[in-house]
């Protein structure tokens, strides 16, 4: 096993050992993305049995919405500001594109809510086709679930259109104050005559970081594997080396045909005349 001590294989250990410990590192890391996906879960399944409690209690001009917060239901009561409403471009339903509308509720302290009220499908046409129901006229009441406001540059408002709802950016729109976040709407009272699709309940899957964490851990495992069977085979290679006999060094004289026929030439005539 001297041969592990060369240049060659000390560096491929190494080689090895980093691999192994990133695998290692790696599995971890999505192991401890499961458990924050878990206890996720079941403060959103905790959130979602909860009673509807009100706005006020939970969402506030400004502020985020806190992640224990989320998917918690409110109840609110204003006007909505139909001419304010923004459509949410690009979202899908069961592979159908289509649009989401928002729509700011004023409540009575001045505060707007913004409400999606639901999905409706477009096909092909363009925004300027969307016609969106329209919301109840009068005093209404929204019950629905807390979300947090999306971030970067798909947040931004232009021509009453956006990709992704954010109570900062469609706020400054309003000129009004807003709440933080806004609201998936499950409940309008009174109902509209043409409903939108309700926004979807949530994933509480766990997703594939279980698998991916146990796939990590086996890279590593075969890369070590395969450093102690390629090692085995190096040895292995050096015995069979080691035990074939040496060379004897004998060499087969050659024979010359030439030179036999010369030995059997005639032989020169002697001074007396015979052969």
């Amino acid at each position: 096993m001297r041969f592990l001590l060369s240049r060659r294989w000390v560096l491929f250990a190494l080689a090895v050992v980093v691999l192994a410990y990133g695998c290692y590192l790696l599995g971890r890391w999505q192991f401890h993305r499961l458990h924050d996906r878990e206890a996720t879960n079941t403060q959103t399944r905790t959130n979602l049995a909860a009673a509807p409690v009100s706005v006020d209690d939970v969402l506030a001009p400004g502020r985020a919405v806190a992640a224990k917060t989320e998917w918690l239901r409110v109840s609110a009561t204003g006007t909505y500001d139909r001419a304010s409403s923004v459509i949410v471009r690009y979202q899908t339903r069961d592979g159908a594109s289509g649009v989401d509308i928002v729509t700011p509720l004023r409540t009575a302290s001045g505060t707007s809510l913004l409400v999606d009220r639901g999905w409706m499908a477009t096909g092909n046409a363009g925004l300027d086709n969307v016609q969106a129901p329209a919301p109840p006229p009068g005093r209404v009441t929204v019950v629905g679930w807390v979300r947090a406001d999306a971030t970067g540059d798909s947040t931004q408002v232009t021509d009453g259109s956006t990709r992704a709802i954010s109570s900062r950016a469609i706020g400054a729109t309003l000129g009004s104050p807003v709440y933080g976040g806004f609201v998936d709407a499950q409940k309008e009272t009174p109902a509209t005559g043409k409903r939108l699709v309700r926004a979807e309940a949530p994933d509480l899957g766990n997703g594939p970081h279980f698998f991916y964490g146990l796939q990590w851990w086996f890279f590593g495992v075969l890369a070590v594997v395969g450093f102690c069977y390629l090692a085995w085979d190096e040895r292995r290679k050096t015995q069979r080396e080691r035990s074939m006999p040496p060379s004897t060094g004998s060499i087969t004289p050659v024979t010359n045909p030439a030179a036999g026929d010369s030995r059997n030439a005639a032989a020169r005539p002697n001074s007396s005349g015979r052969p």
